[in-house]
């Protein structure tokens, strides 16, 4: 009886030891695992200027969408429609924003290659046309930038469906102005680029996954 008593004893001291053996060793590989997914983002190729830190703090811009807020300068901005332009491979957005108290703007969002984003005024009354070198309107000179043809499709409200565009862009410093014909003519706007503090992102709850 003792001998039977003695061999359990050490079968399960056996298991026993077998058991903190794995445990070690899967304590051990993931401390490993860890240990590479730390080097690897620590020293991993980059872009040294990515703006990623920023956008996972203050949000990111590229994936606005209807539902979304946004704080521009302190003021509260609904997204109500997305516009997505898309040229010979490059793509853009266009995103319609309202306060809910008369005050409406758009602010696009476009890489090439540094992001780039900029709050849009709807100006009327210009009586210049987009096509020279230079532009005065308002008593500022604006430079042409480039000027070509899209394609757009439409998500949420912008009163636009799927079609084709064309647009002239003029810079002056950090101010734009943008010509755009949706198929009814040329409509102008004034644009200012936004630094990244200047804005802050609130995405829709769109519920669980």
């Amino acid at each position: 009886m003792e001998a039977l008593l003695i061999i359990i004893i050490a079968i399960l001291a056996v298991i026993a030891v077998v058991l903190l053996f794995n445990v070690i060793g899967t304590r051990r590989e993931r401390q490993a695992r860890e240990a590479q997914g730390v080097r690897d983002r620590t020293y991993a190729p980059r872009d040294p200027f990515s703006s990623a830190d920023d956008d996972a703090v203050r949000g990111d811009p590229r994936a606005l969408k209807p539902g979304d807020m946004v704080d521009i300068r302190g003021e509260m901005f609904a997204v109500r429609g997305t516009l997505t332009l898309s040229q010979s491979g490059f793509s853009w957005t266009e995103n319609f924003l309202d306060t809910g108290t008369g005050r409406k703007a758009w602010v696009s969002v476009e890489e090439d290659p540094d992001l780039e984003v900029v709050l849009w005024e709807e100006l009327t009354g210009v009586t210049v046309a987009p096509g020279p070198d230079t532009i005065d309107v308002d008593g500022r000179r604006y430079t042409s930038d480039e000027a070509g043809s899209a394609r757009f499709s439409s998500q949420g409200t912008t009163g636009l469906a799927t079609g084709n565009m064309s647009y002239h862009d003029y810079t002056a410093g950090d101010d734009r102005l943008s010509f755009e014909d949706f198929g009814s003519g040329w409509e102008c706007a004034r644009g200012r680029v936004l630094a990244r503090a200047e804005y802050r992102i609130f995405p829709a709850d769109t519920g669980p996954s």
